[in-house]
């Protein structure tokens, strides 16, 4: 038997670990909070999705501009320009902005991840020691596949949360993101990280789903290169040529 479960803590850890491992593989992750120990996951805004109103979304878009015009108004402040990206991003997770039946940021809630985004590298080029960690995480979510997709800047936040976390599932998100990236090295440094920093009974399972999300993801990433289209061989020289005919063969 892999696991001993007959603790209720070893349960609990168990538990605790493999639903995390759930919510990572397949871009789920996202809606839990990818960064691991964060706050501002999507599942805070949908929790209370039926309470919301159109005044909720009002406040957060206030809260917004305040948090922004405090920014411009001070732009040396390493601070006001994290809140300012938190504002943004918890107003892209209104009611208004993201479809929980598609389980995606609509285009509008997009737009407003862009701002977010743009307000965080603000805070990002003050060089910050340390980085707002915290926002990170609502960053990771903001550049993933469901939002931005900018992968690559999912993996540079995940890397300040981890830095500044340094935990088996930190380093297990990080290796997820790096790989749906292509970033294999760091993928396979944070997957050594993660078992190294695991609990000896969890190595097992956690190695073969970090293992089986590379696998997925170099897979995919063939499927895309596969996809492709690829110019066809003499295509150029017609198109040249039908353009020499048809200007009469000036």
């Amino acid at each position: 038997m892999l696991f001993d479960l007959r603790g209720a803590g070893r349960r609990n850890t168990v538990k605790a670990v493999y639903l995390s491992l759930a919510l990572l593989m397949g871009g789920g992750l996202v809606f839990f909070g990818i960064g691991g120990d964060v706050s501002g996951g999507l599942v805070d805004a949908l929790t209370d999705r039926s309470a919301a109103t159109e005044n909720t979304t009002d406040a957060y878009r206030a809260r917004a501009r305040d948090a922004e015009a405090k920014a411009r108004a001070n732009p040396q402040d390493q601070a006001a320009w994290a809140a300012a990206a938190r504002a943004r991003y918890q107003l892209a997770s209104a009611p208004d902005f993201f479809d929980p039946a598609q389980r995606a940021f609509t285009e509008q809630g997009k737009e407003q991840l862009r701002l977010a985004t743009a307000a965080w590298e603000k805070h990002l080029a003050l060089e910050p020691d340390p980085p707002d960690d915290s926002v990170a995480g609502m960053m990771v979510q903001a550049y993933s596949s469901v939002g931005l997709n900018e992968l690559p800047k999912a993996v540079a936040a995940q890397e300040i949360i981890t830095e500044e976390r340094p935990k088996s599932r930190t380093f297990g998100t990080l290796a997820v993101l790096a790989y749906q990236a292509g970033q294999t090295r760091k993928g396979d440094l944070a997957t050594k990280e993660a078992l190294a920093l695991a609990e000896p009974a969890d190595r097992e399972g956690l190695k073969a789903e970090l293992e089986a999300e590379k696998q997925n993801s170099v897979t995919q990433q063939l499927q895309d290169a596969t996809a492709a289209p690829t110019p066809t061989p003499g295509a150029d020289k017609k198109k040249k040529s039908k353009k020499k005919q048809d200007s009469g063969g000036r």
